[in-house]
């Protein structure tokens, strides 16, 4: 079966994937979210203008904006990057339906990743447009990594249906799927708590505040439901909110270790899996502690990013133990996977 081209398409596609999700952490930790004050222009042109000009379409569009070009080239990077992976996935998704016809060739996942990546072109508008709103930013982020985590998907079913031709036997192991639930869980929280700036909220690694007893706000921390209008650059929460959040951060790093722990305590006896697991289990510590770093230290931007970088290292970590943790199904699954529709 010649899947060649579709591989060679996907591994492109991954690798600059990997590109636009760590464009994009960079672009948040430098405060360039609104490098650019429109969309999908900057200043009006989609090649970064001079200083001159800049200040020109300032004074007439954009009153108050203080125009900073570093932070500008960063945002349109970011977007060159993300506007070229959205033209390989839409590459992804006309070849799917030519082969359409193959059996067992993933044509929903390739046209779904087109979908999830016109979606998350509109967040992009909507993140400078509604100037960095938690929820759209955080959602934004999310999308990026769904993204990422779909591609390699996508990579790993091609890779068998190449190998090993169609198989209807198997199923991901509970196991498995509850630790991709667990680290998405994980990467939403750790978006919130960038996206509201609540990195900086807590000063001890263990608890929040070790000299002063601190007033946590769940409530208010939460939740997503915020006025649009304002500038959310900076964070507009109160200090117990942003607290409430990191905390919740942190409830969320020990729900995925634990998840992780039943995952390994299921997948022992799968030998071929040890390995998988052991990087899985070493960038999660190595990500640990990275947060205790980041707490000490308050976010210096190359820890920060360290922090974002393991975050990606680690969902690809965990795909890879995803994509191998396939089991037989019982007789009775087989067969009522062959009489069910489709």
């Amino acid at each position: 079966m010649n899947l060649n081209v579709s591989l060679r398409l996907v591994n492109l596609s991954i690798g600059l994937a990997l590109v636009v999700v760590l464009l994009g952490g960079w672009t948040r930790l430098n405060d360039a979210g609104l490098g650019c004050p429109d969309w999908p222009a900057c200043y009006g042109h989609f090649v970064l203008p001079s200083a001159h000009q800049v200040e020109e379409r300032i004074l007439i569009d954009f009153p108050g904006h203080v125009v900073d070009l570093k932070k500008g080239w960063l945002e349109m990077v970011h977007r060159y990057a993300a506007s070229l992976l959205g033209l390989l996935i839409l590459l992804q998704a006309l070849l799917a339906m030519r082969k359409r016809k193959l059996e067992g060739y993933p044509v929903v996942l390739s046209c779904g990743l087109l979908v999830l990546v016109i979606v998350q072109g509109l967040f992009g508008m909507w993140t400078v447009t509604l100037k960095l709103v938690p929820w759209v930013v955080t959602l934004h982020l999310l999308g990026g990594m769904t993204t990422l985590a779909l591609l390699v998907r996508l990579r790993q079913r091609l890779s068998v249906l190449k190998d090993h031709g169609l198989q209807t036997d198997r199923h991901p192991d509970v196991g498995a799927v509850m630790l991709v639930a667990a680290l998405f869980i994980q990467i939403s929280l750790g978006g919130w708590t960038s996206t509201n700036y609540a990195g900086w909220a807590c000063d001890h690694w263990l608890v929040c505040h070790q000299e002063s007893s601190v007033e946590y706000d769940f409530a208010t921390g939460m939740n997503p439901v915020v006025p649009l209008g304002p500038n959310y650059e900076g964070g507009l929460l109160p200090a117990e909110a942003r607290a409430a959040i990191q905390i919740s951060h942190r409830l969320g790093a020990l729900m995925f270790v634990i998840s992780l722990l039943m995952a390994t305590w299921r997948l022992r006896e799968n030998h071929s899996l040890m390995p998988w697991l052991g990087l899985v289990w070493v960038v999660t510590c190595g990500q640990i502690a990275l947060g205790v770093l980041n707490v000490i230290f308050q976010l210096p931007l190359a820890l920060a990013t360290a922090h974002h970088a393991a975050a990606v290292m680690l969902l690809l970590a965990v795909m890879a133990v995803y994509g191998r943790a396939f089991v037989k199904r019982t007789r009775t699954e087989v067969i009522h996977g062959y009489l069910s529709p489709g």
